[in-house]
């Protein structure tokens, strides 16, 4: 199951949605009170970086989802502000991914 899975254009979204969404609520959650209370910058910096490249893999992924599924502007612009919202890949993985599969 887990290879139909990768293979698929959905199913890496999927996968990469989730892995985002986990990333950002650390990032918000864990490593900027660190940052800020505990003054520790290097989670920041850490956790951020890991952050950055889920993003624009998900951003990758999601323009291969929109050109072989023929998605139209309007679902792939607001799969687009999901990642921008905490646990908002989540909601889209919920609502949109989950049904594609």
């Amino acid at each position: 199951m887990k290879q139909n899975f990768l293979k698929s254009t959905i199913g890496r979204l999927r996968l990469i949605a989730f892995l985002e969404g986990i990333s950002f609520i650390v990032l918000l959650g864990i490593a900027m009170p660190l940052k800020y209370y505990a003054g520790m910058p290097l989670a920041v910096k850490t956790v951020g970086m890991a952050h950055g490249i889920l993003f624009v893999l998900f951003i990758f992924s999601l323009i291969e989802v929109k050109i072989s599924h023929k998605w139209s502007f309007a679902k792939t612009f607001l799969s687009f502000l999901s990642s921008l919202i905490p646990f908002g890949t989540f909601v889209l993985d919920a609502r949109v991914l989950k049904k594609e599969m």
